[in-house]
């Protein structure tokens, strides 16, 4: 029994590298840029191995989608506080999600939001439940926004205008050059509330 566990153990460890390893290729290159061989190569193992963890390249992404999912909502669900003011709570929903996407290292959340439409429609389908709570957690705080006074107007609207925002600069930011993550994070909320002060 203990030797099985262990085995299990090291299966998840390795699994786990694989969908790591992935994630970055992913982001680099590509869902369609990243072969199977170099996913092997990243993580050490031949070829054909990361086959006995995946049934195919289409598992290894929908594994980075979902641990993407689930870590960006894990993080998110901790700065969710029911108390606290609106601009608070979207000033620390900011930060978060700057972080989920920004941070060296977290490559799980910006390879979904670069190819997703990689995914076949049954995992899309499977993945959206989560990504809707995600949004969900957003809306209610762009609501809040606008239930104190800070904004006015759409905040459906408002909402796909941030995130969409934010995640865009996926594509420019660079860790360990211009502004930190808390100095990005001000200036999204300043600008965001000047529009609609």
């Amino acid at each position: 029994m203990a030797r099985v566990l262990k085995e299990q153990k090291h299966d998840d460890g390795r699994r786990g590298d694989i969908v790591r390893a992935a994630a970055k290729l992913f982001r680099d290159k590509g869902y369609d840029g990243a072969s199977m061989r170099a996913i092997a190569n990243a993580v050490g193992m031949q070829c054909g191995s990361p086959f006995y963890h995946f049934a195919s390249k289409q598992d290894i992404l929908v594994a980075v989608v979902e641990e993407g999912l689930r870590q960006g909502l894990e993080k998110t669900r901790a700065v969710v506080k029911p108390n606290l003011p609106a601009d608070a709570q979207f000033r620390a929903l900011v930060k978060v999600h700057l972080s989920i996407i920004l941070e060296d290292g977290n490559d799980f959340i910006p390879v979904m939001l670069y190819n997703w439409r990689c995914l076949d429609e049954v995992h899309q389908r499977r993945l959206i439940a989560t990504k809707d709570e995600y949004d969900a957690i957003w809306q209610n705080a762009v609501n809040g926004l606008h239930n104190a006074g800070f904004l006015g107007g759409d905040t459906k609207f408002a909402r796909l205008m941030v995130l969409g925002a934010m995640n865009f600069m996926v594509t420019w930011y660079k860790p360990k050059k211009g502004d930190s993550l808390d100095t990005l994070s001000d200036k999204v909320v300043a600008f965001f509330l000047s529009q609609h002060a």
